[in-house]
């Protein structure tokens, strides 16, 4: 019994390593798993982040892409990963759902940014 515990421990130290790299205590796991997707396909080194929000009595998270593409959006999810919109974009877009969110939005922490170094 002893000797499969200890690889099974190995194996999880290995995995949980790998995908909670800089990724703030506390954040969903799907929140988690979507900040992960969008770590490995960024295509900027600068601006890439995920900001947690206080929005229309809930918590929000802002998918910033980076500041190398023009026109970019960020896209916003709530804790169940449930699309509320974007931000951003080709028009500027500064409204989700009827209202202007970093007027009425409270910033609460960064949960993920992009290291350059990496």
């Amino acid at each position: 019994m002893k000797k499969a515990l200890y690889p099974m421990l190995a194996a999880d130290l290995f995995l949980s390593a790998c995908d909670e790299t800089d990724i703030a205590k506390g954040t969903p796991s799907c929140i988690r798993q979507s900040v992960i997707n969008l770590e490995r396909e960024s295509v900027c080194d600068d601006g890439v982040s995920v900001n947690e929000y206080f929005f229309q009595g809930k918590t929000v998270y802002v998918f910033n892409p980076g500041n190398c593409i023009a026109d970019g959006s960020s896209e916003v999810l709530d804790a169940d990963c449930n699309r509320l919109g974007f931000l951003g974009g080709f028009g500027g877009n500064t409204v989700n759902d009827g209202q202007v969110f970093f007027s009425t939005a409270e910033f609460r922490r960064t949960i993920w940014e992009k290291n350059i170094t990496e």
